[in-house]
Protein backbone atom coordinates (compact mmCIF):
# COMPACT_ATOMS: atom_id res chain seq x y z
CA UNK A 1 0.00 0.00 0.00
CA UNK A 2 1.73 3.17 -1.11
CA UNK A 3 1.46 6.51 0.61
CA UNK A 4 -0.21 8.02 -2.47
CA UNK A 5 -3.06 5.49 -2.43
CA UNK A 6 -3.30 5.27 1.34
CA UNK A 7 -6.73 5.71 2.86
CA UNK A 8 -7.31 8.64 5.23
CA UNK A 9 -9.95 10.29 7.38
CA UNK A 10 -12.04 12.81 5.45
CA UNK A 11 -12.09 15.58 8.04
CA UNK A 12 -11.78 16.74 11.62
CA UNK A 13 -15.01 15.18 12.89
CA UNK A 14 -14.06 11.81 11.42
CA UNK A 15 -10.63 11.98 13.07
CA UNK A 16 -12.03 12.90 16.48
CA UNK A 17 -14.89 10.39 16.29
CA UNK A 18 -12.54 7.54 15.41
CA UNK A 19 -9.74 8.46 17.81
CA UNK A 20 -12.17 9.22 20.65
CA UNK A 21 -13.92 5.94 19.88
CA UNK A 22 -10.62 4.12 20.30
CA UNK A 23 -10.06 5.80 23.66
CA UNK A 24 -13.65 5.51 24.88
CA UNK A 25 -14.23 1.89 25.73
CA UNK A 26 -15.06 -0.47 28.56
CA UNK A 27 -12.25 1.20 30.49
CA UNK A 28 -14.36 4.37 30.73
CA UNK A 29 -17.73 2.85 31.54
CA UNK A 30 -16.82 -0.45 33.23
CA UNK A 31 -13.40 0.12 34.81
CA UNK A 32 -13.34 3.86 35.56
CA UNK A 33 -16.38 3.97 37.90
CA UNK A 34 -15.23 1.08 40.09
CA UNK A 35 -11.63 2.40 40.21
CA UNK A 36 -13.01 5.78 41.31
CA UNK A 37 -15.16 3.97 43.86
CA UNK A 38 -12.21 2.02 45.25
CA UNK A 39 -10.01 5.12 45.49
CA UNK A 40 -12.16 7.62 47.30
CA UNK A 41 -14.18 9.42 44.63
CA UNK A 42 -13.63 13.13 44.02
CA UNK A 43 -9.97 13.33 45.03
CA UNK A 44 -9.09 10.50 42.64
CA UNK A 45 -11.06 12.19 39.85
CA UNK A 46 -9.18 15.47 40.31
CA UNK A 47 -5.76 13.77 40.28
CA UNK A 48 -6.84 11.77 37.22
CA UNK A 49 -7.77 14.91 35.27
CA UNK A 50 -4.47 16.57 36.18
CA UNK A 51 -2.57 13.59 34.79
CA UNK A 52 -4.64 13.65 31.60
CA UNK A 53 -3.58 17.26 31.07
CA UNK A 54 0.05 16.92 32.12
CA UNK A 55 0.96 13.50 30.73
CA UNK A 56 -1.87 12.08 28.61
CA UNK A 57 -2.22 14.85 26.03
CA UNK A 58 1.55 15.27 25.37
CA UNK A 59 2.08 11.52 24.91
CA UNK A 60 -0.98 11.26 22.68
CA UNK A 61 0.44 14.09 20.57
CA UNK A 62 3.68 12.09 20.31
CA UNK A 63 1.86 9.08 18.87
CA UNK A 64 -0.08 11.26 16.43
CA UNK A 65 3.16 12.89 15.31
CA UNK A 66 4.83 9.51 14.73
CA UNK A 67 1.90 8.21 12.68
CA UNK A 68 1.32 11.26 10.51
CA UNK A 69 5.02 11.94 10.01
CA UNK A 70 5.63 8.45 8.63
CA UNK A 71 2.22 7.81 7.01
CA UNK A 72 2.65 4.16 7.92
CA UNK A 73 1.44 1.55 10.40
CA UNK A 74 3.04 1.64 13.84
CA UNK A 75 5.79 -0.86 12.93
CA UNK A 76 6.57 0.76 9.59
CA UNK A 77 6.55 4.21 11.20
CA UNK A 78 9.47 3.50 13.51
CA UNK A 79 11.33 1.74 10.69
CA UNK A 80 10.89 4.79 8.42
CA UNK A 81 11.56 7.52 10.97
CA UNK A 82 14.60 6.02 12.68
CA UNK A 83 16.76 4.21 10.06
CA UNK A 84 19.85 5.00 12.17
CA UNK A 85 18.18 3.66 15.32
CA UNK A 86 16.82 0.26 14.21
CA UNK A 87 16.32 -0.90 17.79
CA UNK A 88 13.29 1.42 18.02
CA UNK A 89 11.50 -1.00 15.70
CA UNK A 90 10.81 -3.00 18.86
CA UNK A 91 8.33 -0.26 19.84
CA UNK A 92 6.34 -1.01 16.69
CA UNK A 93 6.50 -4.74 17.40
CA UNK A 94 5.29 -4.10 20.95
CA UNK A 95 2.43 -1.94 19.63
CA UNK A 96 1.18 -4.61 17.24
CA UNK A 97 1.63 -7.31 19.88
CA UNK A 98 -0.18 -5.27 22.54
CA UNK A 99 -3.14 -4.56 20.24
CA UNK A 100 -3.37 -8.27 19.35
CA UNK A 101 -3.13 -9.39 22.96
CA UNK A 102 -5.53 -6.79 24.34
CA UNK A 103 -8.21 -7.55 21.77
CA UNK A 104 -7.88 -11.28 22.53
CA UNK A 105 -9.12 -10.82 26.12
CA UNK A 106 -11.06 -7.58 25.53
CA UNK A 107 -13.33 -9.40 23.09
CA UNK A 108 -14.23 -11.85 25.85
CA UNK A 109 -15.42 -9.07 28.16
CA UNK A 110 -17.14 -7.40 25.21
CA UNK A 111 -18.95 -10.70 24.64
CA UNK A 112 -20.28 -10.46 28.18
CA UNK A 113 -21.82 -7.08 27.27
CA UNK A 114 -23.65 -8.71 24.35
CA UNK A 115 -25.01 -11.41 26.66
CA UNK A 116 -26.24 -8.83 29.14
CA UNK A 117 -27.76 -6.71 26.37
CA UNK A 118 -29.65 -9.80 25.20
CA UNK A 119 -30.80 -10.50 28.77
CA UNK A 120 -31.87 -6.89 29.20
CA UNK A 121 -33.85 -6.84 25.94
CA UNK A 122 -35.51 -10.18 26.76
CA UNK A 123 -36.34 -8.85 30.26
CA UNK A 124 -34.41 -11.62 32.00
CA UNK A 125 -32.37 -9.26 34.17
CA UNK A 126 -35.21 -7.59 36.02
CA UNK A 127 -36.53 -10.98 37.17
CA UNK A 128 -33.34 -11.86 39.09
CA UNK A 129 -32.61 -11.07 42.73
CA UNK A 130 -29.30 -9.60 43.87
CA UNK A 131 -27.91 -12.98 44.88
CA UNK A 132 -29.13 -14.55 41.63
CA UNK A 133 -27.36 -11.83 39.64
CA UNK A 134 -24.09 -12.55 41.45
CA UNK A 135 -24.39 -16.27 40.93
CA UNK A 136 -25.32 -15.83 37.27
CA UNK A 137 -22.36 -13.54 36.53
CA UNK A 138 -19.96 -15.93 38.25
CA UNK A 139 -21.30 -18.98 36.44
CA UNK A 140 -21.55 -17.28 33.05
CA UNK A 141 -18.08 -15.70 33.12
CA UNK A 142 -16.56 -19.04 34.10
CA UNK A 143 -18.49 -21.11 31.55
CA UNK A 144 -17.41 -21.66 27.95
CA UNK A 145 -20.32 -22.06 25.49
CA UNK A 146 -22.05 -18.71 26.03
CA UNK A 147 -18.87 -16.59 26.25
CA UNK A 148 -17.42 -18.29 23.14
CA UNK A 149 -20.54 -17.65 21.06
CA UNK A 150 -20.78 -13.98 22.08
CA UNK A 151 -17.05 -13.41 21.69
CA UNK A 152 -17.17 -14.79 18.13
CA UNK A 153 -20.20 -12.62 17.33
CA UNK A 154 -18.40 -9.56 18.68
CA UNK A 155 -15.25 -10.26 16.66
CA UNK A 156 -17.39 -10.74 13.54
CA UNK A 157 -18.93 -7.30 14.08
CA UNK A 158 -15.49 -5.78 14.61
CA UNK A 159 -14.06 -7.40 11.47
CA UNK A 160 -17.10 -6.36 9.41
CA UNK A 161 -16.42 -2.69 10.21
CA UNK A 162 -12.65 -2.81 9.72
CA UNK A 163 -12.85 -4.65 6.41
CA UNK A 164 -14.55 -1.58 4.90
CA UNK A 165 -11.40 0.50 5.30
CA UNK A 166 -10.70 3.80 7.03
CA UNK A 167 -13.34 6.02 5.39
CA UNK A 168 -16.06 3.51 4.47
CA UNK A 169 -15.60 1.35 7.54
CA UNK A 170 -14.02 2.90 10.63
CA UNK A 171 -14.92 6.55 10.03
CA UNK A 172 -18.44 5.87 8.75
CA UNK A 173 -19.46 3.76 11.74
CA UNK A 174 -17.71 5.74 14.47
CA UNK A 175 -19.47 8.87 13.19
CA UNK A 176 -22.72 7.06 13.96
CA UNK A 177 -21.76 5.11 17.08
CA UNK A 178 -20.08 7.92 19.05
CA UNK A 179 -23.04 10.35 18.93
CA UNK A 180 -25.40 7.46 19.84
CA UNK A 181 -23.13 6.56 22.76
CA UNK A 182 -23.15 10.16 23.97
CA UNK A 183 -26.94 10.46 23.73
CA UNK A 184 -27.47 7.23 25.69
CA UNK A 185 -25.09 8.19 28.48
CA UNK A 186 -26.66 11.65 28.83
CA UNK A 187 -30.13 10.06 29.14
CA UNK A 188 -28.81 7.73 31.85
CA UNK A 189 -27.22 10.70 33.66
CA UNK A 190 -30.49 12.63 33.67
CA UNK A 191 -32.36 9.64 35.06
CA UNK A 192 -29.75 8.98 37.72
CA UNK A 193 -29.73 12.62 38.80
CA UNK A 194 -33.50 12.56 39.45
CA UNK A 195 -33.35 9.64 41.91
CA UNK A 196 -33.98 10.27 45.62
CA UNK A 197 -30.65 10.33 47.41
CA UNK A 198 -28.68 11.06 44.24
CA UNK A 199 -26.98 14.00 45.94
CA UNK A 200 -24.73 11.66 47.93
CA UNK A 201 -23.45 10.21 44.68
CA UNK A 202 -22.64 13.64 43.28
CA UNK A 203 -20.88 14.57 46.51
CA UNK A 204 -18.83 11.39 46.41
CA UNK A 205 -17.80 12.02 42.80
CA UNK A 206 -17.20 15.78 42.80
CA UNK A 207 -16.34 16.74 46.39
CA UNK A 208 -12.65 15.87 46.89
CA UNK A 209 -11.56 14.44 50.22
CA UNK A 210 -7.81 15.00 50.04
CA UNK A 211 -7.23 12.90 53.14
CA UNK A 212 -7.87 9.91 50.89
CA UNK A 213 -5.03 10.82 48.50
CA UNK A 214 -2.28 8.29 49.06
CA UNK A 215 0.63 7.09 46.95
CA UNK A 216 -1.56 4.20 45.78
CA UNK A 217 -4.34 6.58 44.70
CA UNK A 218 -1.88 8.75 42.76
CA UNK A 219 -0.42 5.75 40.93
CA UNK A 220 -3.90 4.38 40.17
CA UNK A 221 -4.96 7.76 38.77
CA UNK A 222 -1.81 8.01 36.65
CA UNK A 223 -2.28 4.48 35.35
CA UNK A 224 -5.96 5.02 34.55
CA UNK A 225 -5.19 8.29 32.73
CA UNK A 226 -2.51 6.58 30.67
CA UNK A 227 -4.48 3.45 29.77
CA UNK A 228 -7.77 5.27 29.20
CA UNK A 229 -6.36 7.22 26.25
CA UNK A 230 -5.24 4.08 24.37
CA UNK A 231 -1.62 5.21 24.59
CA UNK A 232 1.21 2.77 23.94
CA UNK A 233 -0.72 0.16 21.98
CA UNK A 234 -0.16 1.50 18.47
CA UNK A 235 -3.74 2.68 18.00
CA UNK A 236 -3.14 6.43 18.12
CA UNK A 237 -0.04 6.18 15.91
CA UNK A 238 -1.98 4.09 13.37
CA UNK A 239 -4.91 6.51 13.36
CA UNK A 240 -2.43 9.40 13.21
CA UNK A 241 -1.13 8.00 9.92
CA UNK A 242 -4.61 8.47 8.43
CA UNK A 243 -4.83 12.14 9.45
CA UNK A 244 -4.38 14.69 6.67
CA UNK A 245 -1.75 17.42 6.96
CA UNK A 246 -4.38 20.13 7.19
CA UNK A 247 -5.54 18.85 10.60
CA UNK A 248 -4.13 20.39 13.78
CA UNK A 249 -2.61 17.59 15.88
CA UNK A 250 -2.67 19.63 19.09
CA UNK A 251 -6.39 20.35 18.89
CA UNK A 252 -6.97 16.73 17.86
CA UNK A 253 -5.16 15.42 20.95
CA UNK A 254 -6.99 17.87 23.22
CA UNK A 255 -10.39 17.07 21.67
CA UNK A 256 -9.90 13.31 21.94
CA UNK A 257 -8.65 13.58 25.53
CA UNK A 258 -11.58 15.84 26.44
CA UNK A 259 -14.11 13.45 24.88
CA UNK A 260 -12.55 10.46 26.63
CA UNK A 261 -12.53 12.20 30.02
CA UNK A 262 -16.05 13.55 29.54
CA UNK A 263 -17.46 10.08 28.84
CA UNK A 264 -15.64 8.66 31.87
CA UNK A 265 -17.04 11.40 34.12
CA UNK A 266 -20.53 11.00 32.65
CA UNK A 267 -20.29 7.28 33.36
CA UNK A 268 -19.60 8.20 36.98
CA UNK A 269 -22.57 10.61 36.95
CA UNK A 270 -24.80 7.86 35.55
CA UNK A 271 -23.65 5.26 38.05
CA UNK A 272 -22.80 6.80 41.44
CA UNK A 273 -26.05 8.71 42.16
CA UNK A 274 -27.95 5.49 41.40
CA UNK A 275 -25.56 3.43 43.54
CA UNK A 276 -25.95 5.75 46.53
CA UNK A 277 -29.69 6.16 46.00
CA UNK A 278 -30.12 2.41 46.50
CA UNK A 279 -27.53 2.01 49.26
CA UNK A 280 -24.94 0.13 47.22
CA UNK A 281 -21.24 0.11 48.16
CA UNK A 282 -19.44 2.29 45.54
CA UNK A 283 -16.29 0.17 45.89
CA UNK A 284 -17.98 -2.97 44.60
CA UNK A 285 -15.08 -3.65 42.24
CA UNK A 286 -15.25 -5.16 38.73
CA UNK A 287 -18.69 -6.64 39.44
CA UNK A 288 -20.19 -3.15 39.78
CA UNK A 289 -21.51 -3.16 36.20
CA UNK A 290 -22.50 -6.81 35.77
CA UNK A 291 -23.73 -7.64 39.28
CA UNK A 292 -24.60 -4.44 41.13
CA UNK A 293 -26.14 -2.18 38.49
CA UNK A 294 -28.69 -4.73 37.19
CA UNK A 295 -29.98 -4.87 40.77
CA UNK A 296 -30.26 -1.07 40.75
CA UNK A 297 -32.27 -1.20 37.52
CA UNK A 298 -34.58 -3.76 39.17
CA UNK A 299 -35.65 -1.14 41.71
CA UNK A 300 -35.80 1.81 39.34
CA UNK A 301 -38.88 3.17 37.60
CA UNK A 302 -38.41 2.45 33.92
CA UNK A 303 -35.74 -0.09 34.81
CA UNK A 304 -36.28 -2.14 31.65
CA UNK A 305 -35.56 0.79 29.32
CA UNK A 306 -32.55 1.97 31.28
CA UNK A 307 -31.01 -1.48 31.60
CA UNK A 308 -31.30 -1.98 27.83
CA UNK A 309 -29.82 1.48 27.21
CA UNK A 310 -26.94 0.92 29.62
CA UNK A 311 -25.79 -2.41 28.22
CA UNK A 312 -26.21 -1.15 24.66
CA UNK A 313 -23.93 1.69 25.73
CA UNK A 314 -21.33 -0.86 26.85
CA UNK A 315 -21.53 -2.71 23.53
CA UNK A 316 -20.99 0.49 21.52
CA UNK A 317 -18.06 1.55 23.71
CA UNK A 318 -16.48 -1.88 23.38
CA UNK A 319 -16.98 -1.93 19.61
CA UNK A 320 -15.40 1.46 18.90
CA UNK A 321 -12.31 0.38 20.85
CA UNK A 322 -12.08 -3.09 19.34
CA UNK A 323 -12.22 -1.63 15.83
CA UNK A 324 -9.15 0.50 16.55
CA UNK A 325 -7.25 -2.44 18.06
CA UNK A 326 -7.97 -4.67 15.07
CA UNK A 327 -6.95 -1.88 12.68
CA UNK A 328 -3.45 -1.84 14.23
CA UNK A 329 -2.95 -5.50 13.30
CA UNK A 330 -4.65 -5.20 9.91
CA UNK A 331 -2.54 -2.17 8.92
CA UNK A 332 0.60 -4.11 9.82
CA UNK A 333 -0.47 -7.17 7.79
CA UNK A 334 -1.47 -5.04 4.79
CA UNK A 335 1.55 -2.72 4.66
CA UNK A 336 4.40 -4.87 5.97
CA UNK A 337 3.32 -8.30 4.70
CA UNK A 338 1.75 -7.06 1.45
CA UNK A 339 -1.71 -8.54 2.06
CA UNK A 340 -4.88 -7.14 0.53
CA UNK A 341 -6.99 -5.43 3.17
CA UNK A 342 -9.79 -8.00 2.97
CA UNK A 343 -7.38 -10.89 3.44
CA UNK A 344 -5.51 -9.08 6.21
CA UNK A 345 -8.75 -8.38 8.09
CA UNK A 346 -10.01 -11.96 7.81
CA UNK A 347 -6.69 -13.46 8.94
CA UNK A 348 -6.25 -10.98 11.81
CA UNK A 349 -9.85 -11.48 12.99
CA UNK A 350 -9.56 -15.28 12.95
CA UNK A 351 -6.15 -15.27 14.65
CA UNK A 352 -7.28 -12.95 17.45
CA UNK A 353 -10.50 -14.95 17.89
CA UNK A 354 -8.47 -18.14 18.34
CA UNK A 355 -6.36 -16.48 21.02
CA UNK A 356 -9.58 -15.17 22.53
CA UNK A 357 -10.71 -18.78 22.91
CA UNK A 358 -7.67 -19.37 25.10
CA UNK A 359 -8.82 -16.48 27.29
CA UNK A 360 -12.31 -18.00 27.53
CA UNK A 361 -11.15 -21.50 28.40
CA UNK A 362 -8.38 -20.47 30.80
CA UNK A 363 -8.59 -17.69 33.39
CA UNK A 364 -4.79 -17.97 33.64
CA UNK A 365 -4.45 -17.07 29.95
CA UNK A 366 -7.00 -14.27 30.33
CA UNK A 367 -4.97 -12.81 33.20
CA UNK A 368 -1.71 -13.36 31.30
CA UNK A 369 -2.97 -11.38 28.29
CA UNK A 370 -4.34 -8.67 30.57
CA UNK A 371 -1.30 -8.30 32.83
CA UNK A 372 1.31 -8.61 30.10
CA UNK A 373 -0.28 -5.97 27.91
CA UNK A 374 -1.43 -3.58 30.66
CA UNK A 375 1.53 -3.85 33.04
CA UNK A 376 4.42 -4.38 30.61
CA UNK A 377 3.77 -3.64 26.92
CA UNK A 378 1.71 -0.45 27.26
CA UNK A 379 3.84 1.41 29.82
CA UNK A 380 7.09 0.38 28.12
CA UNK A 381 5.61 1.46 24.80
CA UNK A 382 4.57 4.80 26.29
CA UNK A 383 8.03 5.41 27.74
CA UNK A 384 9.80 4.57 24.48
CA UNK A 385 7.37 6.66 22.41
CA UNK A 386 8.05 9.70 24.62
CA UNK A 387 11.80 9.10 24.47
CA UNK A 388 11.69 8.59 20.70
CA UNK A 389 9.82 11.81 19.96
CA UNK A 390 11.70 13.84 22.58
CA UNK A 391 15.24 12.66 21.90
CA UNK A 392 15.29 11.05 18.43
CA UNK A 393 12.83 13.05 16.33
CA UNK A 394 13.69 16.17 18.26
CA UNK A 395 12.31 19.67 18.49
CA UNK A 396 12.61 20.67 14.82
CA UNK A 397 10.67 17.68 13.43
CA UNK A 398 8.05 17.91 16.18
CA UNK A 399 7.58 21.62 15.50
CA UNK A 400 7.39 20.99 11.75
CA UNK A 401 4.68 18.36 12.17
CA UNK A 402 2.64 20.37 14.67
CA UNK A 403 2.75 23.43 12.40
CA UNK A 404 1.69 21.48 9.29
CA UNK A 405 -1.76 23.06 9.51
CA UNK A 406 -0.20 26.51 9.08
CA UNK A 407 -0.74 27.74 12.61
CA UNK A 408 1.69 28.76 15.34
CA UNK A 409 3.19 26.22 17.71
CA UNK A 410 3.12 27.34 21.32
CA UNK A 411 4.95 25.99 24.37
CA UNK A 412 7.11 23.66 22.28
CA UNK A 413 9.84 23.93 24.94
CA UNK A 414 7.51 22.69 27.68
CA UNK A 415 6.27 19.87 25.47
CA UNK A 416 9.82 18.68 24.83
CA UNK A 417 10.65 18.74 28.56
CA UNK A 418 7.57 16.63 29.27
CA UNK A 419 8.43 14.13 26.54
CA UNK A 420 12.13 13.93 27.36
CA UNK A 421 11.94 13.74 31.14
CA UNK A 422 8.58 14.03 32.92
CA UNK A 423 6.48 11.55 30.91
CA UNK A 424 9.09 8.75 30.88
CA UNK A 425 9.59 9.09 34.64
CA UNK A 426 5.85 9.22 35.38
CA UNK A 427 5.01 6.28 33.12
CA UNK A 428 8.00 4.46 34.58
CA UNK A 429 6.31 4.64 37.97
CA UNK A 430 3.19 3.06 36.46
CA UNK A 431 5.36 0.30 35.01
CA UNK A 432 7.16 -0.36 38.32
CA UNK A 433 3.83 -0.37 40.14
CA UNK A 434 2.31 -2.73 37.58
CA UNK A 435 5.06 -5.32 37.98
CA UNK A 436 4.99 -5.03 41.76
CA UNK A 437 8.30 -3.31 42.44
CA UNK A 438 6.63 -0.26 44.05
Amino acid sequence: MSIDTRDSFTGKFGVIAAAAGSAVGLGNIWRFPYVVGENGGGAFLLVYILFILAIGIPVMMSELIIGRRAQKNVFGAFKALAPKHPYFIIVGIMGVGAAFMILAFYSVVAGWTLEYTYLAVSNNLLTKTSSELSVFFSEFSQSTTGPVIWMVVFMFLTGAIVIGGVQKGIERYTKILMPVLFIIIVILCIKSATLDGAGKGFSFLFKPDFSKVTGKVILEALGQAFFSLSIGMGVIATYGSYIQKKENLFTTAVSVSFADTLIAVLAGVAIFPAVFAFGIDPSSGPGLVFETLPNVFNHMAGGYFFSVAFFLLLVIAALTSSVSLLEVVVAYFAEELGMKRTVATVIATIAITLFGLLAVFSSEMFNFFDKTSSNILLPLGGILISVFVGWVLGKLQVKDELSAHGGKVRMIGLLMIILKIIAPLAIGLVFLNGIGII
